[in-house]
């Protein structure tokens, strides 16, 4: 699990904990509880909230560790300022990948499915809560991998396809580079995210 600080930001927004979870075997079931918390009532809902208080991320639409801190960190500015987009910071995250303003698409893709086999997880908190990995895993049936892992489970195709940059020119012009293409597209899908809530 890696972390992020932000002192400029309020407490509660202050620390960002990013976790990296491959060879998931219960993304349904997280999938499931999600849905279930956000429909309980009472005491027992408040405690399944708390459990699943969490982005949960296809690691597969990831590019790289800064394009998921663009996304985190444009959730927490939204959530400062007061013109978050969706029920939730966490939720946010989902909105702020996503090259469309359609929520449930961004949690469609974005979000974890039944089938999703790497798992970001990402917990926007204070710096008091000194539990998260131990909270993290006790969701999430994987393995606890590395970020610099992203590099192979990246699928660049579904980027490219979602972000519509199939037919973008710069794009054909290295085509024949993956290695620049990759690298390209990452830059292209950053600044998007980076811009998106300017365009919105």
């Amino acid at each position: 699990m890696q972390s992020f600080h932000y002192p400029h930001l309020p407490s509660e927004y202050a620390t960002v904990h990013v976790a990296l979870y491959t060879n998931v075997t219960n993304s349904a079931e997280i999938r499931g509880r999600i849905v279930r918390a956000a429909q309980l009532e009472g005491p027992d809902g408040e405690t399944e909230r708390e459990a699943v208080n969490f982005a949960f991320l296809d690691a597969r639409l990831i590019c790289s560790p800064l394009h998921l801190q663009t996304a985190v960190y444009q959730a927490i500015l939204a959530q400062v300022q007061g013109s978050i987009r969706t029920k939730t910071v966490h939720s946010e995250i989902l909105w702020a990948l996503n090259p469309t303003n359609n929520i449930t698409e961004a949690i469609r893709r974005y979000g974890v499915a039944d089938t999703t086999t790497a798992l970001i997880v990402v917990r926007i908190c204070s710096p008091e809560l000194n539990d998260v990995e131990k909270r993290m895993s006790a969701v999430v049936s994987g393995t606890l991998s590395s970020l610099d892992a992203l590099v192979d489970i990246t699928d660049w195709a579904s980027v490219k396809k979602y972000c519509k940059l199939n037919g973008e020119p710069a794009l054909k012009a290295v085509a024949k580079d993956p290695a620049k293409e990759r690298l390209l597209v990452e830059e292209i899908v950053t600044s998007s995210v980076a811009m998106k809530s300017v365009m919105a």
